[in-house]
């Protein structure tokens, strides 16, 4: 399915590809820049020309309502700028930042106090986002404030009615229940109250059409969106760790899934062992197993990032799978993560889908 010829042509001129970051059968999503009247800047493209037609209907309604809501909240700061939009196609402004469940803001009570009046000027708009139980949808700025992202689920009202307020408070207890995640002490008693408290539409949603919504995405379009992974993180991952840890010479794994123009999803194993000629082996291990497909890169460091708990930082490895490097740098928490660092991307496997964002990385 070929994007509308304005579209088509309004791209070519102004639409400079980058990085994929997510492709499903609702539309593709990538990073690249966008030129502008003042300019050209980074942004964040959505087509809906590689969707396939049993779910191109699906996808255009939920098209049509991330186009409404992002008009909508033009000039609030509270996510991406709507830069263009066609019948098809569409550019946001990319916000310098990375998801909370990336970022993980353990204590950061301003975060939390930014996120809350981030929801208040929805409000004020009148819209209720309706997808914020989804950390990936949370943003942790470079600024250090809250933003949102993905407004595909979005309803705008310009009224607030029953049906805005119960849709506006599920909006907040989401985010409360994120609160209570990184920074559970800061819970006020109503807070916690309203934590307690599910409207009414959202455990008849958990009863019934969340069941039937699952049903639907997992079963007939094959769709499970943790993390962006898909069925190949949730199923496949855990399966090819197991086989890779078998190998004495590997002391640790962790695989992450990166977008692939080619595969959709793909997997990329990162793997603590010092022998770096370990890769050929593996994969010899792995296809004779005749298990999962075996991941599309493999990349042997000789140490994992850890937090503190002592467990693999996987959003680090995740940024490196999906050459999103710019947004690591802010993430280094010590000199051990930044030899990390230096030392994997020297090495890193992924360079088929890149772009020119790693400039102000530290070389030391």
């Amino acid at each position: 399915m070929n994007l509308p010829k304005d579209d088509a042509a309004t791209l070519s001129a102004r639409w400079t590809e980058g990085v994929l970051l997510k492709r499903d059968v609702f539309s593709t999503v990538e990073r690249g820049r966008f030129r502008g009247d003042s300019g050209e800047v980074d942004a964040v493209l959505r087509r809906l020309d590689e969707v396939p037609w049993w779910s191109f209907l699906l996808a255009r309604h939920l098209f049509a309502r991330e186009k409404h809501a992002l008009a909508l909240a033009k000039g609030l700061n509270v996510g991406p700028e709507l830069l263009w939009a066609g019948r098809r196609a569409l550019v946001r402004g990319f916000v310098d930042g990375v998801a909370l469940h990336l970022a993980k803001p353990h204590g950061d009570l301003a975060y939390f106090r930014s996120a809350k009046a981030a929801l208040r000027r929805l409000r004020r708009a009148g819209i209720c986002h309706n997808d914020l139980a989804k950390e990936q949808n949370w943003l942790v700025g470079r600024d250090g404030r809250a933003y949102v992202t993905d407004f595909q689920l979005a309803a705008c009202f310009n009224r607030r009615g029953r049906l805005y307020r119960i849709l506006a408070y599920e909006d907040l207890r989401h985010l409360l229940k994120h609160k209570r995640s990184y920074a559970p002490e800061a819970l006020t008693p109503r807070e916690r109250k309203i934590l307690a408290k599910k409207s009414f539409a959202a455990s008849l949603w958990l009863m019934t059409g969340k069941k039937v919504y699952r049903a639907i995405t997992r079963g007939l379009f094959n769709f499970t969106d943790r993390e962006g992974g898909g069925r190949r993180l949730v199923n496949d991952a855990p399966v090819l760790a197991e086989l890779i840890r078998k190998n004495p010479a590997v002391r640790d794994t962790a695989i992450v899934a990166f977008a692939d123009r080619r595969s959709g999803v793909g997997l990329y194993a990162f793997v603590e062992a010092d022998q770096s000629a370990l890769e050929s082996e593996l994969r010899s291990e792995l296809s004779a197993a005749k298990g999962p497909k075996p991941p599309e890169h493999i990349q042997v460091v000789h140490a994992l990032p850890r937090d503190t708990s002592g467990k693999p930082r996987t959003e680090i490895l995740q940024l490196v799978a999906m050459n999103q490097l710019d947004l690591i740098e802010p993430m280094m928490k010590s000199d051990q993560d930044r030899a990390f660092l230096k030392d994997i991307l020297e090495q890193r496997k992924n360079l088929r889908d890149r772009f020119n964002f790693e400039a102000d990385l530290p070389t030391s």
